[in-house]
């Protein structure tokens, strides 16, 4: 994994987008550089993400729900999420706990975390220069508006089961 010296960046949580059929991922914005890294996400995870964005709150508490209320009650903060490495097409991920402890995660799940926390989300230099996908032209600043657009509307049933 990363270690403290490894340059991070931060990332905006610009939501979750189907492409095609199945695939479906979730996008991180590294502003500065203009680079977007789509990371692949199952359709739950999706859920989780989508319907914390949209400021959904379930009848009963979901995983990331329980995980953020069990941290709460042990007195403990998410500092930060943290995407600190890709090898083979899988992104690796921790969560910085305020009692300095770090947790290893699953991308999509430390993002959903962040997300129902106000967390910042950190993405690795490396990771972002290597994953990061250019949105530089007025094409893709309107794209990436009409996506922050359809997140205001999405609903987690979007998504599937």
């Amino acid at each position: 994994m990363a270690g403290d010296d490894d340059p991070m960046v931060p990332v905006d949580v610009l939501g979750v987008r189907q492409l095609g059929d199945q695939e479906v991922v979730v996008l991180l914005l590294d502003a500065t550089s203009g680079l977007v890294v789509p990371i692949a996400i199952g359709p739950r995870e999706a859920t989780a993400i989508a319907s914390a964005q949209a400021g959904v709150v379930p009848p009963r508490p979901m995983t990331h729900d329980l995980l953020r209320d069990v941290l709460r009650a042990a007195g403990v903060v998410l500092e930060s999420t943290r995407v600190v490495a890709l090898r083979d097409g899988v992104f690796f991920a921790e969560l910085a706990l305020s009692n300095g402890e770090r947790v290893d995660s699953r991308a999509s799940d430390a993002i959903a975390l962040a997300v129902r926390t106000g967390a910042p989300v950190l993405c690795a230099a490396e990771v972002v220069a290597r994953a990061g996908v250019e949105v530089v032209d007025d094409a893709g600043a309107r794209e990436v508006e009409r996506f922050r657009s359809f997140l205001d509307g999405v609903e987690p049933e979007d998504f599937g089961p």
